[in-house]
């Protein structure tokens, strides 16, 4: 079988998107499954679209998540060469693209409406941009990878596409598959508002003597409220995700699953994992809707997996410089298990460290508060043993409620009905602050 080389051809424009994360995950693991190479090429040629420092941002993030490439290109190096130029000047030779020197339009100028054929493709123009010379009354047809059926077109549906703009630079469609050619590709997996450009690119691979290759169409991962997943509907980009406290390896799992599914309905994989357990056959036909409950699951579970040293390593991002990491670290146990993203240690740990507005005191509670501040005032001892016993004696001196009696506690403290337990924590923030803010709270 030809060794199966695919590619990931993300343009810097930005943030990686959470779906680009998943086109790039399942090109590695459809080469790297059955020992391929998975290639990084960046396409850059729209140069007014692109966001400095971009690229090495694609890179890091690449790294980061263990999608390791075996060969990278960039394709403005490559128009420099004048490699789409030579592809394109032949396609006008041989007849299958023409010159046009007409004014770039804008699509969204008002009352534009697109013209599928161009008014310079009869004029044997010598100079210009470089347009495809779409055929009528021919079908264009391919068998998509991942659809796993035979999808067609009438040409005359096809548009003559810009192949190479007047500055000398591609477009999507001439370098694509120019790209394709060169670097011996053998799938391309891409989103699916691609699939539109799909009769372009086959036209493209036919006009230049080399068969297509494999393409296939990806789900379009959908939000909760109705359509596809966007900036304007929430955090969907790698960096937003991390910066909330997502883990590398959650989310990776989160959305390998998110348009493919094992045989055998399994959860949990790790990158080798899936990379091992890779069938083409799982990908799947319908879109998947993008379940951030599900993704908090996930997170909690590796989350849970790491040491109590590698949670204080992650962590470290979201606490405050002044936060006392003795204290940190005596804090995660108590919160790991409770813990749905890193960021949720600042929520449920963060009243240890920083003094925060109790509850409404009341005189309905005031009694529980003096009795707590008392009892504990009165400790020689500041431990856990000692602490459970002074609290449970006044609760049973005073028939207290014990619920009520720990909730009350619970929100003078910490100005939250839901914390790490409570008592444990009063051991780690120290006898005079607790007392500290008990009296505060009463006076």
């Amino acid at each position: 079988m030809e060794k199966i080389r695919t590619r990931f051809a993300p343009s810097p424009t930005g943030s990686m998107h959470i779906g680009s994360l998943r086109t790039a995950l399942y090109a590695y693991a459809l080469a790297k499954h059955s020992d391929g190479d998975f290639i990084l090429r960046i396409e850059d040629t729209d140069q007014k679209r692109e966001v400095p420092g971009s690229t090495e941002k694609i890179k890091e993030t690449l790294k980061l998540f263990g999608l390791n490439w075996d060969e990278y290109y960039v394709q403005s190096e490559r128009a420099i060469e004048g490699i789409y130029k030579k592809a394109a000047e032949k396609l006008v030779a041989d007849g299958y693209a023409f010159y046009c020197n007409c004014k770039a339009k804008n699509a969204k100028e008002e009352g534009f409406s697109r013209l599928l054929r161009d008014p310079c493709r009869d004029k044997g123009l010598k100079e210009g941009a470089i347009k495809l010379k779409t055929p009528d009354g021919e079908t264009i047809s391919y068998t998509d990878y991942v659809l796993g059926k035979e999808i067609s077109w009438e040409t005359l549906t096809v548009a003559d596409a810009t192949l190479l703009k007047s500055d000398g630079f591609p477009t999507y469609h001439l370098a694509v598959v120019v790209d394709d050619i060169d670097m011996k590709i053998s799938h391309c997996l891409r989103g699916h508002d691609w699939l539109p450009s799909t009769p372009i690119h086959l036209l493209v691979y036919k006009y230049l003597g080399v068969a297509p290759i494999e393409i296939g169409h990806l789900t379009d991962i959908q939000d909760p409220s109705g359509g596809k997943l966007s900036k304007r509907k929430g955090s969907v980009s790698c960096d937003e995700m991390l910066s909330e406290g997502y883990l590398p390896e959650a989310i990776l799992n989160f959305i390998l699953l998110l348009g493919w599914a094992p045989k055998d309905n399994r959860e949990l994989f790790n990158l080798d994992d899936f990379v091992k357990a890779f069938d083409p056959a799982g990908f799947q036909k319908t879109n998947p809707i993008f379940n951030r409950a599900k993704l908090d699951w996930f997170n909690g579970q590796y989350l849970r997996q790491k040491t109590d040293e590698e949670l204080f390593k992650a962590l470290k991002p979201f606490l405050k410089e002044d936060w006392d990491s003795q204290k940190v670290k005596r804090m995660i146990p108590l919160t790991k298990e409770r813990m749905h993203k890193l960021e949720d240690f600042v929520s449920l740990a963060g009243f240890v460290f920083e003094e925060k507005e109790p509850l409404v005191v009341t005189d309905k509670n005031r009694a529980h508060i003096k009795s707590a501040t008392e009892s504990l005032e009165r400790l020689q001892e500041w431990n856990k043993s000692a602490i459970d016993t002074a609290l449970m004696g006044a609760v049973s001196e005073n028939k207290y409620h014990t619920g009520d009696f720990f909730m009350d506690l619970r929100g003078t403290i910490s100005g939250s009905r839901v914390t790490p337990p409570i008592n444990d924590t009063l051991v780690i923030m120290g006898k005079d602050e607790v007392v500290a803010r008990l009296k505060k709270a009463l006076s």
